[in-house]
């Protein structure tokens, strides 16, 4: 086991978590072939069958399960070590990745890390929209924004605020259906929802709207592309209002009815916080956001924070 080197216990962790060379080759961002060398000589290495081989891909052997939550306690130390190392720099220049939605990726962050290029030049700055969660602790973003408060460990957050939302439709399609009078009459039109994620659905039913899955008649979960349905004029949708009132295509529907609010967090690991230029990308994205949260309607948005959107 000496001769094993780092690189083949995260490949043997790549395939042993994922079930296949290939799937383990998307997760890694290595090649297939790459991989089954690597786990060839960390079974000769071993002297010991890691895997047993079948149609669909690959099943632990009994000394491979065994194997498992030790090199996983492997990459926990090495990511801890690679995470102290990270946070000992004191330069304020280097590269600093943030990962947030895809809609507040082009809705909400452009301007913002525009204007900390400008006043920090010396620091590039990487975006990384994605609706999934990225992991902090294995330094996927220094700094996450994030629409529900992170709960992870050894994370730091910070609540900026909380973006109020709207009920909206595109003028085309208030022109072609008409007007609802009332909140109750919405359920007469066309409803733009999410596809398999349920938060428009419990939203709507805890404010008394009795709707399922198919009343929705146009349903995708990339809320960007959602967005876009609603312009577009697919039916009535729901939007961050900061968005749906800059956007001259369309019209919000004012009901006087108090729409839960999408609390806005910052996150990051406590170790790489602070490190000097992830502390001020941390602070200026903090007041850009601050800003985009205190320049809505002050009367609206003092709802009960949504959950795990935008």
């Amino acid at each position: 086991m000496e001769n094993a080197d780092w690189s083949l216990i995260q490949s043997f962790l790549a395939v042993a978590e994922t079930g296949s060379l290939s799937a383990g080759a998307r997760a890694s961002g290595q090649s297939q072939p790459t991989l089954g060398r690597h786990i060839q000589t960390l079974e000769q290495t071993l002297g010991a069958t890691l895997f047993d081989r079948h149609a669909r891909g690959l099943n632990l052997s009994e000394t491979g399960e065994q194997m498992l939550p030790m090199a996983q306690a492997m990459r926990d130390a090495m990511n801890k070590i690679t995470l102290t190392a990270a946070g000992q720099s004191q330069a304020l220049e280097g590269t600093v990745r943030i990962t947030a939605s895809l809609f507040a990726s082009h809705h909400l962050l452009p301007s913002i890390l525009a204007h900390i290029r400008k006043v920090e030049p010396a620091i590039s700055l990487e975006l990384a929209p994605s609706d999934t969660t990225e992991n902090l602790l294995f330094r996927e973003a220094d700094i996450a924004v994030r629409m529900y408060r992170p709960e992870q460990l050894d994370v730091v957050t910070r609540h900026i605020g909380d973006l109020s939302m709207g009920i909206f439709a595109a003028k085309s399609y208030l022109k072609r259906a008409g007007y609802p009078q009332s909140p109750g009459d919405i359920q007469a039109f066309d409803l733009v929802g999410f596809d398999r994620n349920d938060l428009i659905l419990h939203t709507m039913n805890a404010m008394g709207w009795a709707v399922t899955r198919d009343d929705f008649c146009v349903r995708c979960d990339n809320q960007t592309t959602y967005w876009e349905l609603v312009r577009a004029g697919c039916g009535i949708g729901f939007s961050q209002t900061s968005v749906g009132r800059d956007d001259p295509d369309v019209e919000e529907l004012d009901f006087g009815v108090v729409i839960p609010t999408l609390p806005v967090w910052l996150a990051a690991h406590e170790v790489m916080r602070g490190t000097p230029r992830i502390r001020r990308v941390w602070d200026l994205l903090a007041d850009g956001l601050k800003r985009a949260v205190e320049a809505q309607d002050p009367a609206r948005g003092s709802g009960t924070p949504a959950r795990g959107s935008g």
